[in-house]
């Protein structure tokens, strides 16, 4: 039985094969980790803007400080409706005229959008204290909002009758506010809703 002799030029053939493979794997990781480097970016900076605007939703809500209806007419019913409001401590600034209103009841519905004046499909805004008529940036101020009730409805929210007020700001929070009307209006122009 013959042995082929070993020579020193077919082990230098398999150091280099096994080179050429070691740098084709290394290759493949870089590229690989690369590929993961990038991804997890990615995904870490879109989990941050979910998280800051989750965050914006929560946190940015508007507080209804009291609401008036009145009375303008003979009849006896709310023709309008005045929320005195202010942001929520906590809340980044909330600019009015981005928002929304959904005003719902039983008879009616209606998205009101700002505007100058109140009617059927806008609110409008005025300073009750503060400096703007449409931003809150600052929890001492108070924006009134009008809503005309009668407008919507068509002759206004009658004693005992019930309306919702979805007020949706432009980061998206929503504050929902209930109307109740009294039973009994009576001769005042101005009751609590």
């Amino acid at each position: 039985m013959k042995f082929a002799q070993s020579n020193d030029d077919d082990r230098g053939q398999v150091g280099i094969g096994t080179l050429i493979i070691f740098i084709a794997l290394v290759l493949v990781a870089a590229v690989a980790a690369g590929v993961l480097v990038n991804t997890a970016g990615l995904l870490q900076s879109q989990a941050q803007d979910t998280g800051a605007d989750a965050q914006s939703q929560v946190s940015n809500q508007i507080d209804v400080v009291s609401a008036t209806g009145e009375n303008a007419g003979s009849d006896d019913d709310v023709d309008t409706v005045r929320l005195v409001v202010k942001k929520s401590a906590g809340s980044d600034p909330i600019d009015l005229e981005e928002a929304t209103i959904e005003y719902t009841s039983s008879g009616s519905s209606a998205t009101l959008t700002h505007g100058g004046t109140a009617d059927g499909t806008t609110f409008s805004t005025a300073i009750e204290k503060g400096d703007s008529a449409t931003i809150l940036d600052d929890n001492g101020e108070r924006v009134t909002v009008t809503v005309n009730v009668d407008s919507i409805e068509g002759g206004g929210l009658a004693e005992g009758e019930e309306a919702t007020l979805r007020i949706v700001d432009q980061s998206g929070a929503t504050t929902i506010y209930g109307v109740n009307v009294p039973d009994v209006l009576g001769s005042n122009n101005y009751v609590t809703v």
